[in-house]
C-alpha cells in the first residue's frame, strides 16, 4: 500500500496538486469564490420572479405582474457575475505578485469591459450590452484580467512607471504608478476591439466551445468525481485541486441556465456546480451520509457507534471531514471503493433523471451548507421531484456502503477483542 501511495503522490497526485496551486490558476480559483455571495443571493431571486406554486395562484399571478422589477437584482448581480469575477482575479493575482490590489482589480476591470463594444440606441445614447458581463463572458473576463495583471507587473519590474516623490500621499503614488499600465492595457484592448473589430467573445466561444460540450456529458460529469473522490482517498482536499480547473465551467453552466429560466426559455444544461453538490456529495465527497447512516444503525463497535452519532449532524449539513479522517476513509482499502463507487453512481442517476425531464436542471445556488433534500429543492427552482431523487441517492449509496462498513467493522472488532485480551492479561 505504501507503494502505490507513494508512486501516485510522486507521478500524479503530486504533479495536479502543485498543478492547482499554479498563480494563475489560483488567482482564477479565489477570484470565483469571491463573487459567489453575488451569485447565492442574486440567484434567489429567480426563485421569486417564478415561485414554484401552481400558475393561477395570488403569489404566482403577482410575481408575473411584476417579473422585470423583481429581476433587477438578479440582473445586476448574478447575470453579470463576470464583472465581479474579474475583479476578484485582478485583486489576487495582483497580491501574489505583492502589487498593489486595487490597481490590479481596476486594470482588470478596465481590460475586461474594453471587450464589450457599445452600441447607439435611438433616443438613449451608448448602451452596455450586458450579456457578455455573463456567464458567456466568463472565459474573456479570466483571460483579459490575467493579461492585464501580468502588464502591470512587467511596468512595475521594469520600473516602466511614472515615480512621484516620497512627500506625496501612499494613494497618489499607487496611482500614477498604474497610469502606464493602465495606458498600455486601454491602447492594446482598444486596438483589439475597436481598430481591429475582434470579437473577443465569439473567438473564445469557438476556442472552448468543445470544452463545454464534453464537461456537460456523462463522461464529462463522472470524471471529476473520479478524480476527486480519488485525491480524496490519500488525504489531498480533491475538490480544491478538481474544482480549481472545473469550477470556471460550471458556473458558465449555472449562469446560462439562470439566463435561460429568465428569459422564459429550455434550461440548457445538466451539469452546473449545484449539479455535484445536492445531487451527489450528498453529506459531502463521496456521499458519505449513507456512511454515516450505517454507522447509527448497524455500528457493533463502540468506536463506530459513538463515531456515528458524533458526524451525524456536520453529515447533515454536508461537512464530512471528520468521516473521512476519523472513520478513516484516507488509505483506507476497505472504504475507499464505496468512496469513489457511489458518486458515480448518483451521478449517473442524476444524470439521467435530469436529461430524461424527471428532475428540472438546477439553476439556483443554495448555500453549500443546507441539507440536501433543501438544498436540491431550492436549486431545481422548487421542483419537489429533486428531493425523491435525493433521497433515491441517499438510499442507493447506504445500500452500497453497508456491505463495505460491515466488513471494515469485522476488522475494527477483532482488533477491539484483542485489546480487550491485551488488558486483561496486563
Amino acid at each position: 500500500m505504501d507503494k502505490i501511495v507513494n508512486f501516485l503522490d510522486q507521478h500524479f497526485s503530486g504533479p495536479v496538486a502543485r498543478l492547482a496551486e499554479q498563480r494563475h490558476l489560483r488567482a482564477i480559483r479565489d477570484g470565483v469564490i469571491s463573487a459567489l455571495p453575488f451569485i447565492i443571493i442574486g440567484s434567489f431571486f429567480l426563485i421569486i420572479a417564478f415561485p414554484p406554486v401552481p400558475q393561477d395562484s395570488a403569489i404566482a399571478l403577482w410575481a408575473k405582474a411584476h417579473v422585470a422589477d423583481i429581476l433587477i437584482p438578479y440582473r445586476l448581480t448574478m447575470f453579470i457575475m463576470s464583472l465581479y469575477i474579474a475583479f476578484g482575479i485582478g485583486h489576487n493575482l495582483a497580491k501574489s505578485y505583492n502589487l498593489d490590489t486595487l490597481a490590479g482589480a481596476q486594470i482588470a476591470i478596465c481590460a475586461y469591459l474594453l471587450t464589450i463594444m457599445p452600441k447607439v440606441m435611438d433616443g438613449v445614447g451608448f448602451v452596455l450590452p450586458m450579456s457578455n458581463l455573463g456567464g458567456h463572458g466568463l472565459f474573456v473576463a479570466m483571460l483579459s484580467s490575467i493579461f492585464a495583471v501580468e502588464v502591470l507587473r512587467i511596468c512595475k519590474q521594469n520600473k516602466f512607471t511614472i515615480k512621484m516623490p516620497d512627500q506625496v500621499p501612499p494613494s497618489l503614488i499607487r496611482s500614477f504608478e498604474a497610469l502606464i499600465p493602465i495606458g498600455i492595457v486601454i491602447i492594446i484592448m482598444s486596438l483589439l476591439t475597436v481598430v481591429l473589430g475582434l470579437d473577443l467573445h465569439a473567438l473564445v466561444d469557438k476556442a472552448v466551445g468543445p470544452l463545454v460540450s464534453a464537461g456537460d456529458s456523462l463522461p464529462g460529469i463522472l470524471i471529476p468525481i473520479f478524480l476527486i473522490t480519488f485525491f480524496w482517498s490519500f488525504g489531498i482536499h480533491g475538490v480544491s485541486i478538481v474544482g480549481t480547473i472545473a469550477r470556471p465551467l460550471w458556473e458558465v453552466y449555472l449562469a446560462k441556465n439562470a439566463e435561460a429560466v429568465a428569459a422564459g426559455q429550455p434550461i440548457p444544461h445538466v451539469a452546473p456546480e449545484t449539479f455535484f453538490q445536492w445531487f451527489v456529495w450528498i453529506g459531502g465527497s463521496g456521499a458519505t451520509l449513507g456512511l454515516v447512516l450505517c454507522m447509527l444503525f448497524f455500528a457493533k463497535t463502540q468506536y463506530t457507534k459513538t463515531l456515528g452519532r458524533t458526524v451525524l449532524a456536520p453529515g447533515i449539513f454536508n461537512i464530512n471531514e471528520p468521516v473521512i479522517f476519523g472513520m478513516p476513509i484516507v488509505l483506507n482499502p476497505t472504504l475507499i471503493i464505496p468512496f469513489v463507487i457511489v458518486p458515480l453512481v448518483n451521478a449517473t442517476i442524476a444524470y439521467f433523471a435530469t436529461v430524461l425531464g424527471l428532475v428540472n436542471p438546477t439553476y439556483i445556488m443554495p448555500p453549500w451548507t443546507l441539507p440536501a433534500p433543501i438544498g436540491a429543492y431550492l436549486a431545481t427552482g422548487g421542483d419537489w421531484r429533486a428531493i425523491v431523487l435525493v433521497l433515491i441517492n441517499i438510499t442507493i449509496s447506504f445500500v452500497i456502503y453497508l456491505p463495505f462498513f460491515k466488513m471494515y467493522e469485522k476488522k475494527l472488532m477483532e482488533q477491539e477483542k484483542e485489546a480487550a485480551g491485551e488488558g486483561v492479561t496486563a
